[in-house]
């Protein structure tokens, strides 16, 4: 009853209205206004008392987490290095006669890049060609000194410091000629320098000398790389490398036979590299000044689209996760205090759970902390949820979860929501 509403209200007097009709219709009109009074004061005490009832129970859809085997991929920025690069250098001195390639462009082996101006040489090869000639002919007439000298001797008629003399002129003329026979084949080497060849196929530098300059032995002239395979470094930190040795000890984490993973790239247009490439060397230490220790793979790159010093995103797959905790995304709101799940426990009441999450598995959650194999967790109908709501709950499975998604135009974005506090039923969303 609320007629207190109008305990200090001041009525007019019926002797003060005009006439006896008017009073009559101002009581009726009174009565009326004191029984719609009554009537809201009685709904309001009958909601009141309804209020205090055992909430209605809510329909909510579930699915009963199963630990399930997934890959774990590595992610890490790489830069692209050859895996033969060569500086070309004059191995002669002499004036550069001609660059033969041009700059940048590919290149096969043994194919000429320079020429050193080749007459000094040439001249050396025939002076060293006829200092052979004489030696040979010093040498045949030691031979034959020789030869006249052991049968005198054989007879007394030579003594034998003669005979010894002949011997020794003799191995003198022959060491003599073995000499010039060296100096013939340094003079054809240094000819052959004159000719300045590349020693692997690849791609060709910048020619760093100018033709006509006087070069000397050891002079870069440029270099060539090979582009296939192409190495790709990286770096994996100390924290990192203990982290997933710390997971393999616990068996949350399995790398696969021999540790032979498949290596990714993705280019900066965000392109993915048609080849796979093998991890094939790891250092053994650490490097002191990064605390990352550096680890190369390998890649055929017969087409050339990787070059020398790209930076790319390596991607390193075979590793797995052997009893993951998947949850769809559209199960995994976001409040205030981070991510959470309502999970049905066996009251079927809804419990709020936090939880870790890692990264995406498709249009999944990887759960890293906050769930257990064979708990229901709500994926419809969490968002009018509060703590120890009665729920009804209708269990799918992730098959049919995914032919949903496969029929909506896309998955939505984790739904943000502020969380509850530990001792606060959480907000609805709205």
């Amino acid at each position: 009853m609320r007629l207190f509403l109008f305990r200090n209200a001041q009525l007019p007097h019926v002797s003060s209205l005009p006439h006896a009709g008017a009073s009559r219709r101002f009581a009726a009109l009174l009565t009326l206004c004191f029984s719609l009074l009554w009537l809201t004061g009685c709904d309001g005490d009958k909601t009141a008392a309804e209020s205090g009832a055992a909430p209605a129970a809510m329909p909510v859809k579930t699915l009963r987490l199963q630990g399930q085997e997934v890959p774990e991929d590595f992610s890490f920025v790489g830069l692209t290095k050859s895996s033969q690069q060569v500086n070309i250098v004059s191995r002669v001195n002499g004036f550069l006669d001609k660059q033969v390639y041009q700059d940048g462009a590919m290149v096969k082996q043994g194919q000429t890049l320079f020429l050193v101006d080749a007459k000094p040489f040439q001249a050396q090869l025939q002076a060293a060609q006829a200092a052979l000639s004489q030696q040979k002919a010093n040498l045949l007439v030691a031979q034959q000194n020789l030869r006249r000298i052991k049968p005198l001797a054989a007879q007394n008629a030579a003594s034998q410091k003669d005979l010894d003399q002949a011997i020794g002129q003799e191995k003198s003329a022959q060491a003599q000629v073995e000499m010039a026979k060296a100096q013939v084949v340094q003079a054809q080497l240094n000819l052959g320098y004159a000719t300045i060849k590349s020693p692997l196929a690849g791609i060709s530098g910048e020619a760093l000398i100018d033709e006509g300059t006087y070069v000397t032995a050891s002079d870069k002239l440029t270099y060539v790389a090979a582009l296939s395979p192409m190495w790709v470094n990286f770096s994996i930190s100390e924290a990192q490398s203990l982290k997933r040795d710390e997971m393999m000890r616990q068996g949350l984490l399995r790398y696969p036979g021999d540790s032979k993973f498949d290596v990714q790239l993705t280019l900066s247009d965000n392109s993915v590299y048609p080849e796979n490439g093998r991890i094939t060397f790891a250092n053994a230490e650490y490097d002191s000044k990064t605390g990352t220790f550096l680890v190369r793979a390998s890649f055929e790159n017969a087409d050339g689209k990787l070059r020398p010093g790209q930076f790319v995103r390596v991607t390193v797959k075979g590793a797995v996760r052997p009893n993951a905790i998947l949850v769809p995304q559209s199960a995994v709101m976001q409040g205030a205090n981070g991510h959470f799940v309502w999970v049905v426990n066996k009251d079927n009441k809804a419990e709020y759970r936090a939880v870790t999450v890692g990264s995406y598995v498709g249009h999944d959650w990887l759960i890293e902390q906050g769930l257990q194999p064979g708990e229901q967790v709500v994926v419809e109908g969490g968002m009018m949820l509060r703590p120890d709501t009665p729920v009804v709950a209708t269990e799918v499975s992730a098959t049919d979860l995914k032919a949903a998604d496969a029929v909506s135009a896309g998955t939505s974005k984790p739904e943000s929501v502020p969380a509850p506090k530990p001792d606060q039923k959480p907000a609805q969303a709205q």
